[in-house]
């Protein structure tokens, strides 16, 4: 098929901290040195933060180098955190408030910012916007084009009006091809072409597998006597004292809101175990739940967030571009905080390739990248907390908590240990003779919600008639393997109730309802038999989330 094709200096694939980084840093340089930058951002979001869900407490380091005068501008950096707290639930209805001296270093916020990253995208799109950059949302980059010397060309957009059996509709639209001398790669962990690209080019053969979790949050509007702007709450232990790893948050943001959630580390081993379901019972602590009782719920979504840190980033440039943010693995997972590496990582790629096209570069490996990078803070950062994540998988929270204290606190996260973890998270789930079912209440409709119910708060719509972009390598798996071994897992690990196993003519039959799909990218981390395959469906499809 003969494609409509557009030529650019720069394509970046997507429009969240990192690519909207990139994109202003790239306009502020061609603007500082008088030279015309053709640059563009694709975003398979509806409009410009649509698929942006992070907690967030924000650090503005990056944001104070990429624009000193952002309150001058109107940033939404609106609520400074006021004060810290860290519990340890130890059941339902008992927590105890770790002191200031056992916290590490790395968990204290002052200085920053609960924000809705949403939000701040919006506003850096803006700000992109005024530099000349072009921003098209609702866009999705579905394949890779290469060059003849297989170094990367650019990406092709998704066709638009194609129904389920491939054929095309009335209105169908083919997708268009975008090529760059160079195109940035900032989908956001597990990104579906950064997973081919890391394939393609062997990015990872240096590093261990990269680990995931899976993070819930919603946003509640709640009494101004419980309403504390600026507090921030970290907890760890209940309820995932025995079946997982992770923790729980609730930030104070403003206009009478606050934003709850839990990180699930996608490395548990119990196959019965929900994610959504431990997110829900989690609320009811009654730490939690005074917080919550007499509000109202607003929003819900999830995401999956790439934790590994130091010792799973893989090479990060490729013939042709780079990978950056969390689709590279920049999160530092000892803040829990990842939007401000994101964005630095983004920043370094712009001024390396800005330099690469100032003597006439393009499609090469910028391996002028690496030595950027790792001269950077944001590499100092990862490296310090390389043994975080490591440390309490291996040795426990109480044990791994108290090391990495001494770490952080006392070494500087120098003490000459590798907590390596080369195990993949797919690979952590075992069978079903190991372990029981769980019983998890029913909602109360209060505190507690069904998964159907909360889908509906993110807004989340795709076109019906359209190719299931949920694609399974052997459909006989999830009922020959999946079912008898592992009681079939997607049922449960999906926080959107997107897979069932339902009863059709007699027969068991494997039910995906793609329409329920929020683009968290957890099918395609935890299956265990690593049998589905996340792709782009048809544009401005998914969540929309508002203020997340």
């Amino acid at each position: 098929m003969e494609r409509e094709s557009m030529d650019f200096d720069v394509v970046i694939v997507g429009a969240g901290p990192s690519g909207l980084a990139t994109a202003c840093r790239l306009g502020q340089l061609a603007q500082e040195n008088d030279q015309e930058l053709m640059i563009c951002v694709v975003e398979k979001g509806a409009d410009i933060g649509a698929h942006i869900l992070s907690g967030a407490v924000f650090e503005p380091r990056a944001m104070n180098e990429l624009f000193p005068d952002w309150k001058d501008k109107g940033a939404p950096l609106n609520t400074e955190v006021t004060g810290d707290e860290i519990l340890f639930l130890k059941d339902q209805d008992n927590h105890t408030q770790l002191p200031g001296f056992s916290v590490p270093k790395s968990f204290h916020n002052n200085g920053n910012y609960i924000v809705s990253m949403g939000n701040i995208c919006r506003w850096l799109a803006e700000q992109a916007e005024q530099l000349g950059v072009e921003i098209f949302p609702g866009f999705p980059a579905s394949e890779l084009l290469y060059n003849d010397d297989g170094s990367v060309a650019g990406i092709q957009t998704g066709d638009m009006g194609v129904a389920a059996d491939g054929s095309e509709k009335d209105g169908y639209m083919p997708g268009m091809e975008l090529r760059a001398k160079y195109t940035i790669f900032a989908e956001g962990s597990r990104g579906h072409l950064g997973k081919q690209l890391i394939k393609q080019f062997d990015l990872d053969k240096d590093a261990t597998p990269q680990h995931y979790g899976l993070g819930f949050k919603e946003i509640w509007d709640v009494p101004e006597d419980v309403h504390q702007p600026g507090k921030v709450v970290h907890t760890a232990g209940w309820p995932l004292n025995n079946n997982g790893s992770g923790g729980g948050y609730l930030y104070h943001a403003e206009d009478g809101q606050v934003y709850v959630g839990l990180i699930i580390d996608l490395n548990y081993k119990n196959p019965y175990l929900n994610p959504f379901q431990e997110f829900q019972r989690f609320k009811t602590h009654s730490a939690i739940k005074s917080v919550l009782e007499n509000g109202k719920r607003v929003s819900y979504g999830a995401r999956a967030i790439s934790k590994g840190g130091y010792y799973s980033l893989p090479k990060m440039t490729f013939p042709g571009g780079l990978m950056v943010g969390c689709n590279a693995g920049t999160l530092n997972f000892a803040k829990i905080k990842g939007n401000h590496t994101a964005m630095k990582s983004g920043m370094i790629a712009a001024e390396t390739i800005f330099s690469a096209l100032q003597q006439g570069q393009q499609h090469t490996d910028l391996t002028d990248y690496k030595d950027a990078f790792e001269n950077s803070w944001v590499f100092d950062e990862l490296y310090r907390s390389r043994n975080f994540g490591g440390a309490i998988h291996k040795l426990g929270t109480t044990l791994g908590g108290a090391y990495n204290m001494l770490d952080q606190n006392y070494f500087g996260g120098k003490l000459p240990f590798k907590f390596k973890e080369w195990t993949a998270d797919y690979k952590c789930t075992e069978k079903t003779d190991k372990h029981q079912p769980i019983d998890y209440p029913k909602p109360d409709n209060k505190i507690t919600f069904d998964r159907l119910s909360s889908v509906f708060l993110s807004n989340t719509n795709h076109a019906e008639d359209q190719p299931c972009h949920l694609q399974l390598k052997d459909s006989d798996i999830p009922l020959t393997v999946n079912l008898p071994e592992f009681a079939e897992p997607a049922q449960r690990y999906c926080p959107a109730g997107v897979y069932e196993i339902v009863e059709e003519d007699g027969k068991e039959v494997f039910k995906i309802n793609a329409q329920n799909c929020i683009h968290c990218k957890t099918c395609d981390i935890k299956d265990p038999s690593q049998n589905i395959n996340w792709v782009t469906p048809e544009g401005g499809g998914g969540p929309t989330y508002p203020n997340m």
